[in-house]
């Protein structure tokens, strides 16, 4: 795409794959923001709205910002952010993917607030929800974004409201994940316990080592979301053992291979799988890995193979789960978002808690790919350490 940009306007060429890339010069955006400086009492308005109120010209870039919106980038009231787009101003990590900035990425085929503006620069409102994740920190921001066309003296504006949802995010994961989890856990346990009672003695150790498996299940739900409540609160200390990475993997798969969601399936691990040493905390390494393997058997059939492996590289020990099923596109951009989940709304930390754990507290990082021919390969790298 050929567009403008730049105080000089002079043309430039610019990719997009999705929203428009053009932009408006330096010059019409000062012209516009001057427009809304002169309507009466607008600033003193806007400032009493705690929300976010951003107006944005016909190419989504800022030219009115309230006092909200200043509190929340931490800075004084400045003209800095004008000619920006919401997710430049905000520090959204995909903004400076492109040359055309906010809007113009692949990933941002998913984002909320993309297409609410989009939605209202077409003459309607509209309301999405946006989970933006913000340069230099891992932690993301859930918004609900409001979007609504405007008119003032013969220019269209897009008046853009962003609300900060983490908190009820969180809160409806935690009702809709966890408490869904082990309710159902609890209730099959209820249903073996009362089948312990009308047993035959004879059969009595089978529905014992049944309920005993189930009980460890439940604890491990509550365990799970014990640490991602920590996590996300800077409230774990990790504790750092030495490892042997084939002695995890055989763990695992002898574990996962008498849970629920492996019936009629295959759990292998790989035997060329490099066995080595490394430093790391056992119980949030089992946690990880164990969230790539129940992810891999959910999204397997019955009959399929779900495969575990470690190989070193370098300084590195990278562990990976490979399962015979392909992502589609759309899930692969938003697999490690905190609310995305393929399992219905809310229901979305497995892949998240992953990649919470392995870069914030295990120094590692976190990486998939998905293809025909080859299914869908999740790895974690560690560093071995000392």
């Amino acid at each position: 795409m050929l567009v403008k940009a730049g105080a000089t306007g002079e043309w430039k060429i610019m990719e997009t794959k999705f929203a428009p890339a053009e932009r408006a010069p330096e010059l019409e955006v000062v012209n516009l923001y001057e427009l809304l400086s002169g309507v009466p009492l607008l600033d003193e308005i806007l400032g009493s709205v705690p929300d976010v109120l951003l107006f944005l010209n016909k190419h989504r870039q800022i030219v009115f910002a309230n006092r909200a919106t200043f509190c929340l980038l931490g800075i004084e009231p400045t003209t800095d952010v004008l000619g920006s787009r919401p997710g430049e101003a905000l520090g959204c990590v995909h903004a400076t993917e492109t040359a055309g900035g906010c809007g113009t990425t692949e990933t941002c085929q998913t984002c909320g607030a993309v297409q609410a503006i989009l939605a209202a620069q077409k003459g309607g409102s509209d309301v999405q929800e946006c989970r933006m994740a913000v340069k230099d920190s891992f932690e993301a921001v859930d918004l609900k974004v409001s979007t609504v066309p405007f008119e003032y003296d013969g220019e269209l504006f897009t008046i853009c409201a962003l609300q900060d949802i983490s908190h009820e995010k969180r809160r409806l994961a935690l009702e809709r994940t966890f408490f869904h989890d082990v309710l159902n856990t609890a209730g099959g346990l209820r249903g073996y316990t009362e089948l312990l009672l009308e047993s035959d003695p004879d059969e009595v150790p089978e529905v014992a080592a049944t309920v005993n498996e189930i009980s460890q299940r439940l604890i491990d739900e509550i365990q799970n979301q014990r640490s991602l409540m920590a996590a996300e609160a800077d409230e774990l200390s990790p504790e750092f053992t030495s490892i042997r990475t084939k002695e995890i993997l055989e763990e695992l798969a002898v574990a996962y291979r008498h849970h629920e969601v492996a019936g009629g399936k295959i759990i292998t691990v790989a035997a060329d799988s490099d066995d080595v040493t490394l430093r790391s905390d056992h119980t949030l390494l089992l946690r990880v890995l164990g969230n790539m393997v129940k992810n891999a058997l959910e999204a397997s059939s019955e009959g399929e193979t779900v495969n575990l492996g470690s190989k070193v590289q370098n300084d590195e020990v990278e562990f990976w789960v490979n399962n015979p099923a392909v992502m589609p596109r759309e899930v692969q951009l938003q697999v490690f978002k905190r609310s995305f989940s393929t399992k219905g709304s809310g229901r979305g930390i497995g892949t998240y808690s992953i990649r919470l754990l392995v870069t914030k507290y295990l120094s590692g990082s976190v990486d998939f790919e998905s293809s025909e021919g080859h299914g869908t390969t999740f790895r974690v790298r560690l560093p071995r350490g000392a």
